[in-house]
């Protein structure tokens, strides 16, 4: 079992239980209790869990919670989502993918196209592209939130004057025909209005538990957005309000991606 599989059955227990001990996880994980403590460490430096005497607690979340949370939560459909916009991404395209997990999981279905130039502040979407494709990251730069690892901050400065961008896929917090893509953080939110405003189209991934959700920070208006991509499970009359408003919203079955 690698590190990433023994910290999502960590992060698993943590959400179940509250709480985890050393002993017990290398028990059922078949590994050493040094290799345990190595995983928890890792874990509180990304703030997903906080380190106790013999084990560790769940972390209580600041804002939208941690990047290694929010991976797990609605992954069937993030993951659908992702298939689903995939094939607008060709060979060669100049795109930009913000920080959120469904845009994560989209870079996953990215790994065999030749090419690209990606603009991006997820730090992991960086990592998975420069390991395993050929693609061009341009990190803007600016300060590295934890929770969410991603960079904020100076993103507009570095794209000014750099040329358009193909295409833009963003997620958020949540999405309201009044207000566009929102998000719970004021700098995440920034760091998607500067990338949005680089891109000739703007799509919204939004899994359908975003639709009708509370969030403080508007980030893109409603007709900047070129479409939005979510699931089956969607409120039909939210999804209607947004095509009102001017903006396509494609919904995608849950067993697309299989």
């Amino acid at each position: 079992m690698d590190e990433i599989t023994r910290s999502e059955a960590i992060l698993s227990r943590l959400e179940s239980d509250g709480r985890v001990l050393v002993r017990t996880l290398a028990s059922q994980l078949g590994v050493s209790t040094v290799t345990i403590r190595k995983d928890l460490e890792s874990l509180e430096q990304r703030s997903a869990l906080r380190r106790v005497r013999g084990g560790a607690v769940a972390s209580r979340p600041a804002d939208e919670g941690t990047f290694d949370t929010r991976l797990r939560h609605h992954r069937t459909e993030k993951e659908a989502i992702a298939y689903a916009v995939a094939p607008l991404v060709r060979d060669g395209d100049v795109i930009a993918l913000d920080s959120s997990t469904t845009c994560h999981y989209l870079a996953g279905q990215l790994l065999d196209r030749r090419g690209l130039v990606v603009v991006t502040n997820s730090l992991p979407i960086a990592t998975l592209l420069c390991e395993r494709t050929d693609a061009n990251v341009l990190l803007p730069g600016g300060v590295v939130r934890r929770s969410a690892r991603s960079l904020v901050g100076l993103v507009g400065d570095v794209l000014v004057g750099r040329g358009p961008i193909d295409r833009g896929f963003l997620g958020a917090h949540s999405i309201t025909a009044h207000h566009g893509l929102l998000d719970l953080a004021g700098e995440e939110a920034q760091a998607k209005k500067y990338l949005a405003n680089a891109c000739r189209e703007v799509y919204g991934l939004i899994d359908s538990s975003k639709f009708g959700s509370f969030s403080i920070h508007p980030c893109v208006p409603i007709e900047r957005l070129t479409a939005v991509y979510t699931d089956s499970g969607v409120d039909p009359a939210a999804a209607a309000s947004i095509s009102a408003a001017g903006t396509r919203v494609h919904v995608v079955g849950l067993d697309d991606a299989s």
